[in-house]
This record gives structure tokens, sequence and C-alpha cells, in this order.
């Protein structure tokens, strides 16, 4: 009988437990439940973070003052697609609110917008609306940029054999134009050898590495457009000068310069670090950055800086100049240009670290009009080959957003998408594993607890 009653005791108190744990579990999934909807913030996984708006679309996105909608055209069957970025920039601000229009069942909407094609959206901000220019984050977040800010355009200097804007090829800058572009700027050539200032239009004025000298009155509309609040970025490579390979010396630009604080050597820079077998010692990887906004997001990476020049800094009458980036202490910098063959191990050679990058202000005696420059030793960083290598592109767009006072743009840019299929071995191992080895250990285990209970 007392046997008879501990059972029925135990099986009470299990009962009890039990019941008790369900509660609590049930409680628990409802209250997941309820935080999954009231706080619906997704958590990225993805290697380099795919699913996740960049520092710029965030500050963009944050600094909003009043409402926007982004209102997004297709046919309903699409909107599912479509939610995923979408909602990203839902999340990202209680202003931003979100419009699905169906072509078929509004296509008065549709014309109203002018859309032309399925897939497209478009932004409004109070009373502007702007078409964003392919369905991803760099054209939605090129449009709310187009209402805030509106069009500026970027001057390349041509005339002195400079890198071409629109060359294709490894050494010219079609690919930095089209960055450019899609940060809601305009690239244009012009020519500053029959004019005698630089183009009124022209909010950043770019040298991108002139293979000959510059006339007088290059160097005079330069001088006279920085010194009245222009802004200007300076890419010199060394005066290299042997077979096949001639760049001059440009000392009249190069005066220039040194009369703002930044005195440019004559001298090939060569890095002596652990990555020096990936990129070679001319190709100098760089990740000692000051404190300076074109930098200070970039700090903990890499930028590469090929065949570059070293500088020397000081501020200087209206100028105020500051480093922006130098080389390790292993660095050693050869003054031998006339030749192909460099050697790490010249006595000669002088000593690191040298500073290849500076960024200055030109006092103007007028507030918030000071005239602003960068000065970078070497042009290569920028050329279609090299822009996408480390953070060659973030640190080139930065420096056009401080030199156009875009400060609130200066960021790490969304990563392009890694590829990441498995291989072959890959695919194997997956199959294998979950379709048949996991299913049978599952079966073993069950087995093996159902005998130890018989």
């Amino acid at each position: 009988m007392a046997t008879t009653q501990t059972v029925a005791s135990q099986q009470a108190r299990f009962g009890a437990t039990a019941g008790l744990y369900t509660v609590v579990v049930i409680a628990i999934l409802a209250a997941i439940n309820y935080l999954g909807v009231r706080f619906n913030k997704p958590l990225d996984l993805t290697s380099n973070k795919r699913f996740t708006l960049s520092q710029e679309t965030q500050r963009i996105v944050g600094n909003l003052k009043q409402d926007a909608t982004i209102t997004y055209f297709d046919t309903s069957r699409n909107f599912d697609q479509a939610r995923g970025l979408l909602d990203r920039y839902k999340n990202l601000s209680p202003k931003i609110h979100i419009e699905y229009v169906d072509l078929r069942t509004q296509p008065m909407r549709g014309r109203e917008y002018g859309v032309r094609y399925q897939g497209t959206a478009f932004v409004e901000e109070g009373a502007r609306r702007e078409e964003a220019k392919s369905f991803d984050e760099q054209g939605i977040t090129g449009g709310f940029l187009k209402i805030s800010k509106g069009v500026r355009k970027v001057c390349f200097v041509s005339g002195s054999k400079e890198r071409p804007l629109d060359l294709t090829d490894g050494p010219g800058l079609s690919a930095f134009k089209t960055l450019l572009e899609r940060d809601n700027y305009t690239a244009d050539s012009v020519t500053l050898l029959d004019k005698n200032k630089v183009p009124d239009d022209c909010k950043v004025t770019v040298v991108a590495g002139p293979r000959a000298d510059y006339t007088a009155n290059e160097v005079s509309a330069l001088k006279t457009y920085v010194e009245n609040g222009g802004r200007a970025l300076f890419l010199l490579d060394p005066p290299l000068d042997f077979r096949g390979e001639h760049i001059a010396e440009n000392t009249p630009l190069t005066s220039l310069l040194e009369s703002w604080g930044v005195t440019l050597e004559k001298d090939l820079v060569l890095e002596n670090t652990a990555l020096t077998a990936i990129y070679g010692p001319e190709n100098p990887p760089i990740n000692h950055y000051e404190d300076q906004p074109i930098v200070n997001d970039l700090k903990g990476s890499y930028v590469i800086m090929p065949l570059a020049r070293s500088l020397e800094v000081k501020n200087a009458g209206k100028s105020t100049v500051s480093k922006l980036f130098s080389t390790s202490d292993a660095a050693v910098a050869t003054t031998e240009l006339t030749t192909g063959r460099v050697r790490m191990d010249d006595p000669k050679n002088k000593k690191g670290p040298f500073v290849l990058g500076a960024a200055g202000t030109y006092d103007t005696g007028k507030a918030n009009e000071n005239g602003r420059f960068v000065v970078i030793g070497t042009s290569g960083f920028l050329t279609n080959d090299m822009l996408t290598t480390a953070l060659n592109r973030d640190l080139a767009l930065n420096t056009i957003n401080w030199l156009s006072s875009d400060e609130d743009l200066i960021s790490i840019r969304p990563k392009e998408p890694e590829d990441r299929k498995l291989d072959p071995r890959g695919v194997n191992l997956t199959l294998y594993s979950e379709v048949f080895a996991f299913p049978i250990l599952i079966i073993v285990a069950g087995v093996a607890v159902f005998m130890k209970r018989r």
C-alpha cells in the first residue's frame, strides 16, 4: 500500500513539474514571439555584412529632418523579393515609410510617376521626388542624396597627360567616375590650358597624375581657385625617368604646393612588411592613419599606394596642413629614379616612416569659405586596376566627400557580394552528412534509448 502511494506521489510530482515546465516554455516562446514582432531587427551573420546597410546609408537616413517615402512599382507577385531591402531602410528610422504599387491594378499611379520599367523605386521627401537609378542600396541612397544635396560636379584636369577619365583599361579612371556618379556627383574633364580660372561649376577639381609640366596659366588658375575657397585633389607620381617611363618633375605645380605647406620629395617609397610578399615593395600597404575625417573610418584596414613618393608637411602662411597616412618604420625611400630596378638594401636609401598623404585648408578670410586641398604622392591607387583593392575606393570617395564638405557621407561603403559557392567536395559532404549520416545517427540513438528502457 505504501509503495502504491509513493509511486502515485512521484507521478503527481512529475506531472506537476512537467506541467510547470510546459507553462514556462510556452511563456518563453510567447515572449520571444512578441519581442520578435515588436522589435523587428534582423541579425546579419554573413561574413561581409551583405544584408546590413552601409554606414553611409545609416547616416543619411538617420539625419532625415522630415518623413520620407520609398515607393516601389512592380507587380504584386514580385513585392516579396523587394521587401528584404526596403524593410532594412524602414528599420533604420521611423521617418521612413514604404509603399508598394501594383502596376497592373494601379496603372495611373505608374503614369503619374513616369515609371518606365517594373521594379522601379522612387524616393520622396517633402515636395521633392527622385527616381532611384537602380533598385539596390546605391540607387535608393543616391535618391536621398540627390534630394538633400543636389548634384555636385567633380572636374578632372586634362591636357598635360593626366590619367584619362573615360579610359576603361587598367590605367584609366572610368571605374572611379562610375563610383562618383553613384554618389550623385558628375565627373567631367576640363582643360586649363586656355583658361585663366577653374570653371565656376567645379565643386572639386582633381589633378590626377600629370606626366608633363603644367604651364604657368594652369598653375595660376589652380592657385586662385583654392585661395578663393575652391577644393582640389592633387595626385602627383614620383618623377621617374628611364626607358619607357618619363614623368616630369612639374616644378611649377610642386612649388605651389610647397607654398601651402606640402613638399613632394623626389623619391620612390618601398615598404618592407609581411604584406610585401603579396603586393611587392613598390606598392606599399598602408594602415597607419592620423586623426582626420577622411581616414578615421579606415583605421584597422589597409589601402595600397602603388609607386608612391613621400611628402614633408608643415603649416605655412595661411595654410593649415595635417598628415593623413604614413608607411611603417620598416619602409625606405630611394632617390634612384632613372632605372626600373630598385634595391631595398641600398645604403643610400632614406629610412622611414614616410608620409604619403596630407590634407590642408587655406584661410580665405571669409567665414565658412576656406579653401581645401589634399595631396597624395601617387595617382595609381585611383586606377581601374587598383580602385577595388583593399579600401582604396573608400579612401578615394572619402577624400572627395571631405573636399566637397560632405563629411556626413564619409564612411565605409557596402562591399560587393562574395561568391560563396561550395565546391563539389563541399556539396557531397553536405549531401552525405545531412541526408544520410545525421538521420542514421538519430535512428541509432533512438533504438539505443528504446533498448535501454526495455
